[in-house]
């Protein structure tokens, strides 16, 4: 008796999203492009007219030891004329220029301003340690420049090389402690080492650091174009947790990353501090959570931002975003801080898949053959697993976003993809992949399509790296700007 043969195994079906487009030229309904760079040459950028009536021109102030202030000043002075991009990429674009592409110019700030400091470490500031002198010479620089506020709109920050050992240790991190003083003092920082002076793809430098800075003085390069299906008053917050010990016990900070509405605009982080201390510390760096009271306070105060940024109006829609599972106490913390809120939709976002996927296509020929593309699964792919989870693509080819040729991004490796797990709420899924798609593009402090995360995660965990570094950040809410 011949044995059963094996049944095929059939994966299910996948679903295939639009790449998602952004908005630039406010006013201009047809000002949209899939391609941010692109967009931004095209268009300028989300605010180019009403940023124009408050910075005429964008002044750069330096902080740095002496020897860095011309090689950085020629830098920011090559942001100034056209520079071509040597990337041989289908998504590289010639750099215009600052003012061509953002409508202002880019000075250095008056001489005064600047902040010249020696040339080793062991000459800043005052302290017994390395560390100590750093945080002193960083903390005085800025105090220094904030009586100056009014005469520069960003700091360049330099930190040569031969600097790195001792700037970042388990204990010390300076660039989180500048960030954290840069947000409490409101002044926006960008950090450049010889890295970034020696980098030879002047297109590419130029198009990342111009980006940044306008963003950091204030602008909005771009937003989110309209998603078919998503109300307009939609709001989406992320989550993220850092540990840090109070006395003898161990309290959560939680980072909330704000996306105010669904054109990504009102990025605003809060820095709340849990008030039930941590039973098993273990178990929750493991898998952190918060009590149902912290949730819902927490939340409370997250929406009292978006009330305060909408005129009262309350959001129709709130989506949340953590890397971790929602335990039943976060679900009903979130339940009691949502009552007035029509739908509300708790997702998880994990990043570490161990699914892989290979995108397979016919090959030309006589007698039909199935091999593997040249490019790997196209970006936007969905895959439901359950009927509350999907494998989804946010890595991968993206030729609908330069013209029809294949592009992707990094081009090394099988792009993994996220998980996705809902945990509450009851929308359309491939509304939630479209949203975490279309919010991996708002990472204004790069040049890239996409980041590997929305960024109500990436925000979230950057600033909960920063706080579990700076433990003395006052939990006030800032603009991410601030962070970047």
């Amino acid at each position: 008796m011949n044995a059963e043969a094996p049944l095929p195994i059939h994966l299910p079906a996948f679903t295939l999203l639009d790449e998602p487009a952004l908005a630039f030229a406010a006013g201009d309904p047809k000002a949209m492009h899939r391609h941010p760079l692109i967009g931004l040459s095209r268009f300028g950028a989300f605010d180019k007219d009403s940023f124009r009536r408050y910075v005429t021109e964008l002044r750069v102030a330096y902080v740095g030891p002496r020897s860095g202030a011309a090689p950085v000043r020629d830098m920011r002075e090559s942001l100034r004329d056209p520079q071509r991009n040597t990337d041989r990429n289908s998504y590289a674009q010639a750099f215009p220029g600052f003012e061509p592409l953002f409508g202002v110019d880019l000075l250095g700030a008056d001489k005064q301003v600047h902040v010249a400091w020696p040339e080793e470490l062991y000459d800043l500031g005052q302290g017994k340690t390395v560390a100590d002198r750093v945080r002193a010479a960083l903390h005085q620089a800025l105090k220094r420049l904030d009586t100056m506020r009014d005469q520069f709109d960003v700091a360049l920050v330099y930190f040569p090389d031969r600097w790195l050992p001792h700037l970042r240790t388990k204990e010390f991190d300076a660039h989180d402690e500048l960030k954290a003083l840069g947000a409490q003092l409101g002044i926006p920082t960008q950090v450049v080492n010889d890295k970034s002076l020696r980098f030879d793809n002047w297109g590419a430098r130029s198009w990342r650091l111009a980006v940044a800075l306008y963003a950091k003085s204030g602008g909005t390069p771009w937003k989110l174009a309209p998603i078919e299906g998503v109300p307009a008053d939609t709001a989406y917050i992320g989550l993220a947790y850092a540990i840090r010990r109070s006395s003898d016990e161990a309290h959560y900070v939680t980072c909330c990353s704000q996306v105010f509405d669904m054109e990504g605009g009102g990025m605003q982080f809060i820095a709340f501090e849990a008030n039930d201390a941590i039973a098993n510390e273990a178990e929750a760096r493991r898998n952190p959570f918060l009590s149902q009271a912290d949730m819902r306070a927490v939340l409370t105060r997250s929406l009292r931002l978006y009330l305060e940024g909408h005129g009262g109006r309350v959001p129709r829609r709130l989506v949340i975003h953590k890397t971790t599972a929602f335990t039943d106490g976060e679900l009903k913390g979130a339940q009691d801080a949502t009552q007035s809120i029509p739908e509300v939709e708790c997702v998880e976002i994990g990043s570490s898949s161990a699914w892989r996927g290979v995108w397979m296509v016919e090959a030309p020929g006589k007698a039909p053959k199935i091999e593997p593309a040249r490019f790997p699964v196209p970006r936007g792919t969905m895959v439901m697993t359950s009927g509350s989870s999907a494998l989804l693509w946010v890595a991968g080819n993206a030729p609908s976003a330069v013209g029809g040729r294949d592009y992707f991004q990094g081009g090394k490796s099988i792009p993994k993809p996220m998980v996705l797990r809902r945990h509450m709420g009851r929308g359309p899924f491939d509304l939630l992949a479209s949203e975490a798609m279309a919010l991996a593009k708002m990472d204004w402090n790069n040049d890239a399509l996409y980041d590997p995360l929305p960024v109500t995660i990436m925000y979230s965990q950057r600033l909960s790296r920063t706080i579990s570094n700076v433990p003395n950040l006052p939990g006030h809410s800032y603009p991410y700007r601030l962070f970047m």
